[in-house]
């Protein structure tokens, strides 16, 4: 397998996304703006649709509001991905696994290969599986080929959060009510996350 050169006019960081009550979705924001603060690289933010319990719902092939649905093109000539999802049972949620699901022909083509990825999440709780749905949402990617980035401890508010943030990558906690919002620290993490990832992907070209 190998991965195409890459040759759009403005490079872009993919931030995908699933949220269900609006907290990764924020994240989500956050990183975008860390991302369009360097120089020479754009932030594309875009969703993933639910996933219908019964088989003959059907979904709007647009979103009524927000960021647009991702497309097999937005993954592919992206030079660099941040992938969040909400917490289930310390695994990603169903739609984004259903959209990863579906990537095996640029899987086949190597199209990810050697492009930088992190990842990111929100729970209700504190031990509510952050991590571990961390992990979960970079198996598929390393398989892809992808470069794991992580938030590294030279932004201070890793070593003093008392709510999200981990080496792993940039987390939230949302409370049991999903009400809690998002609070400076982990502000400043998605930020520096974001900001992380595109100078590393800029390296890359």
């Amino acid at each position: 397998m190998r991965r195409n050169i890459f040759s759009m006019n403005t490079p872009y960081i993919l931030v995908l996304f699933y949220s269900r009550h609006g907290h990764t979705q924020r994240l989500a924001e956050f990183i975008a703006q860390g991302v369009e603060s360097i120089g020479g690289v754009e932030a594309r933010l875009r969703t993933v649709p639910a996933v219908a319990v019964q088989t003959e719902v059907s979904l709007p092939s647009i979103p009524l509001d927000g960021a647009p649905y991702a497309s097999m093109d937005d993954l592919k000539h992206c030079i660099g991905l941040a992938l969040g999802s909400p917490t289930r049972f310390g695994n990603m949620a169903a739609p984004m696994k259903h959209f990863i699901d579906g990537t095996s022909g640029l899987w086949i083509n190597g199209e990810l290969i050697g492009k930088p990825a992190s990842v990111f999440t929100s729970t209700g709780s504190l031990h509510g599986g952050q991590e571990t749905t961390l992990l979960s949402m970079i198996v598929p990617l390393m398989h892809h080929g992808m470069i794991w980035v992580g938030s590294p401890y030279s932004s201070p508010e890793l070593m003093r959060t008392t709510s999200g943030g981990t080496p792993y990558g940039v987390t939230h906690v949302a409370g049991a009510n999903s009400d809690r919002a998002i609070d400076d620290t982990e502000k400043q993490l998605a930020i520096a996350a974001g900001q992380h990832l595109a100078k590393i992907a800029l390296k890359l070209l």
